[in-house]
């Protein structure tokens, strides 16, 4: 069996749900951390040896202790493997401390505080651009709604001088045809 084959992908994911539900229901040693995961399995194609990577929440303190808990606990996982999965063999199990959940939490926070700085940035840029405006107008106060209504509103001798423009305008191309 290859390492990337269909086949070890579905058993690893099956070993990492297993070593899940047991690290958070069944072992009850104080020396691990509640906020343990099984992050990813990897199972050797022979099925003798597995690569746990385990990720916990917390200071190095916890995570040693964490792994020391594991360490001893192994045999009951592994017994308990064979008796839930029907596997050939029965890895061997080895951790590994898994530190990407923290990393993700930490580019998160960080990402989080860039956003509020460019946030901040741009209400100062807009409150700026407000308060320049509010200069430009020199202490006039126009209402824009009287500007509409002005604008809305037409004269009829307004319409009459519009079509007197283009009238003059078809005049003029005409007497240009007629000079030609």
């Amino acid at each position: 069996m290859r390492k990337n084959s269909i086949k070890n992908t579905r058993i690893n994911g099956e070993v990492q749900k297993v070593l899940s539900t047991l690290i958070s229901r069944e072992i009850k040693d104080p020396r691990i951390n509640p906020m343990t995961s099984v992050a990813a399995v990897e199972v050797a194609p022979d099925l003798k040896t597995a690569k746990r990577y385990i990720s916990v929440l917390g200071d190095d303190e916890s995570k040693k202790s964490t792994l020391q808990g594991l360490k001893s606990a192994s045999s009951f996982m592994r017994g308990q493997l064979s008796k839930t999965l029907n596997l050939r063999n029965t890895p061997e199990l080895t951790f590994v401390i898994d530190s990407s959940i923290e990393y993700g939490v930490h580019m998160s926070r960080l990402i989080a505080e860039v956003n509020k700085d460019l946030n901040r940035d741009d209400l100062e840029e807009l409150e700026d651009e407000n308060s320049d405006d509010r200069d430009d107008d020199d202490g006039e106060d126009h209402d824009d709604d009287e500007d509409n209504e002005d604008h809305d509103e037409e004269d009829p001798d307004d319409e009459d001088d519009d079509e007197d423009h283009y009238d003059s305008d078809d005049e003029e191309e005409t007497t240009k045809e007629e000079e030609e």
